[in-house]
């Protein structure tokens, strides 16, 4: 969650935004430190890169956790934790990587540690990811690899 606050705080939006109004907000920062303002100014044009970068990175971050985003995908969702078993996962940081075996991968938010081992010591990492974690915790889609 502290990546989300700080992505929130970098694009200056609240959890309340709108996909239309985040867009907005998206390319007005961007024409503000976009690096072809800083021709011929290196340390400019060093520091607008990092900037568009993050402001980037922020926006496709924050579309993606949208709740209007998370309506749109929630048929496919729910379809890939209701068939698809879990082939691999990786835990770093409270979140949760989880590969499905329709290639879908999602990634899993402020998943405690203690809930991540009680997973890896059950006698179905599927079955208790199933009924604690899918439901339980934001997530956003990672990818599709089909």
């Amino acid at each position: 969650m502290k990546k989300i606050a700080e992505y929130r705080t970098l694009l200056n939006v609240d959890k309340t935004v709108e996909l239309k109004e985040l867009k907005t907000i998206y390319r007005n920062s961007m024409k503000e430190c976009h690096p072809d303002k800083f021709q011929g100014d290196d340390a400019g044009l060093a520091a607008a890169e990092a900037q568009s970068k993050n402001v980037i990175e922020a926006y496709h971050f924050l579309v993606s956790i949208h709740p209007d985003t998370i309506k749109l995908g929630q048929e496919e969702y729910n379809n890939t934790i209701a068939t698809a078993t879990l082939v691999d996962f990786n835990y770093e940081n409270i979140r949760l990587k989880a590969v499905f075996s329709n290639g879908s991968s999602y990634e899993y938010f402020s998943v405690p540690k203690a809930t991540y081992i009680k997973m890896i010591n059950a006698d179905s990492p599927n079955r208790f990811a199933k009924r604690h974690i899918f439901q339980a915790f934001p997530y956003r889609k990672l990818t599709n690899q089909e």
